[in-house]
């Protein structure tokens, strides 16, 4: 995969092709799929969906379990790399401003995750371990995708047995419950395991996503990855589960506390097993790449998706504040589901065009570049390449009668959480 993306190294910023350092500031796929990511962590948490995707259409609706959070994690690792240099990671005190901006934005994050936690939803609010993962990276900001994919290979192979005998620890020092050890180990996204998944994002990000190559590739690894990792976990269920999947997440938040080696097969959601954690790496792979080359092509269709995911932060801190509101969902219809997506999609595509970025964005941005100082580590200049977000921001302003050139500089700029590629350190 990498041989296609990146020749295995990083390349410095003179070398790139001027395509490649001239970039828009917002890349509409991503957007788009963090909307989805989005969409579906919040149908998990409150949407009447099974537990896993089968054969069976009434099954479709359980591929948001699991793969919905690990997407949003891989889309964390390419927001790194996006506010990092991308294809050229930054250095010197460029780097040093990234790091700070990284880290001001994963103790907002970290921040925004207790809160929201604090309401006492029941919802398992992933924002503490994305905070988490995103100070993982941080050592990692300069290597290029090849290593970077080599890690998260040895990670996916490595935590998982790791992390069952780490929670046989915990477990015989009575430390199962501390806050640390949930959110490292034996919480419903252990930073242990989902470590890989930011390096992959990170490793991503590094590419040129722009390139038909790259998207194809990401595409075609992702297709292999997923079917590896799912055939992958079939078959060792059929061999030492007596076909019977590991199914403990549909009952318990937490890992659980015996160490039996047979939790190490099988591809359920949230198990935490190497062939799961291939097999949702593939299929965020997929959809990014899906998302990439769709939003290209219908950039006025998808503006208001494109709209929710530039303030993913925002709409995902919403729809817990929303469950909290209306009580504990009934998980016996979709409806409450239904009614957030159209309602966030609604008030996302307004603010976009009204204000711009959403609030907590805001709040991170401001935050950061005060933090890190002004200068920008991922200097920008306008080309041609910069014309497909725009022209979905303009064709979205027009759908709805506001040509203001007002709205039109502010919806241009960069988000704050989920930095894109080009961004003044301004936006």
């Amino acid at each position: 995969m990498t041989a296609a993306l990146a020749r295995g190294r990083a390349l410095p910023r003179s070398a790139l092709p001027r395509h490649s350092r001239d970039l828009p500031h917002r890349v509409v796929g991503l957007d788009v799929a963090r909307a989805l990511a989005v969409f579906g962590m919040l149908g998990a948490h409150v949407g009447a969906v099974p537990d896993d995707v089968g054969v069976a259409p009434s099954t479709w609706l359980g591929v948001v379990n699991g793969r919905s959070s690990i997407l949003f994690a891989v889309l964390a690792g390419i927001s790194v790399a996006l506010l990092s240099g991308r294809p050229a990671p930054v250095g010197g005190d460029d780097l040093v401003r990234a790091r700070v901006r990284i880290l001001v934005r994963a103790a907002w994050v970290f921040a925004i995750g207790g809160a929201l936690e604090a309401l006492g939803t029941g919802i398992d609010v992933i924002l503490g371990v994305y905070a988490v993962l995103f100070v993982l990276a941080l050592p990692f900001l300069r290597w290029p995708p090849r290593r970077l994919l080599l890690a998260a290979g040895v990670l996916a192979v490595l935590t998982p047995p790791a992390e069952l005998l780490l929670t046989q620890l915990v477990v015989a020092t009575d430390a199962y419950d501390t806050p640390f050890v949930s959110l490292a180990v034996t919480g419903a996204y252990p930073a242990l395991i989902w470590w890989t998944f930011i390096l992959v994002g990170l490793a991503v990000g590094r590419c040129e996503l722009t390139s038909t190559r790259v998207r194809a590739t990401l595409l075609a690894a992702g297709a292999g990855l997923a079917v590896a990792g799912y055939g992958g976990g079939w078959l060792t269920t059929q061999w030492f589960a007596a076909g019977r999947p590991v199914t403990w997440p549909a009952e318990d938040t937490y890992r659980p506390e015996q160490s039996d080696p047979v939790l190490l097969t099988g591809a359920f959601p949230h198990s935490g097993t190497t062939f799961e954690v291939v097999g949702s790496v593939g299929v965020a792979l997929v959809v990014i790449a899906v998302c990439l080359v769709v939003a290209d092509r219908l950039p006025t269709l998808l503006f208001p998706l494109a709209a929710v995911g530039s303030m993913a932060l925002t709409a995902y801190a919403g729809g817990i504040v929303a469950a909290w509101v209306t009580g504990a969902p009934d998980y016996a219809t979709n409806r409450a589901w239904l009614v957030y997506v159209l309602t966030t999609i609604a008030a996302a595509t307004v603010w976009r065009l009204l204000l711009g970025r959403g609030p907590m964005e805001r709040l991170l941005t401001w935050s950061s570049q005060r933090a890190a100082g002004r200068g920008a580590p991922v200097p920008s200049t306008r080309s041609a390449h910069s014309t497909e977000a725009d022209r979905a921001d303009t064709l979205g302003r027009r759908a709805v009668g506001d040509p203001g050139r007002n709205a039109a500089i502010r919806i241009g700029a960069g988000d704050p959480l989920h930095p894109q590629a080009g961004a003044r350190s301004t936006s």
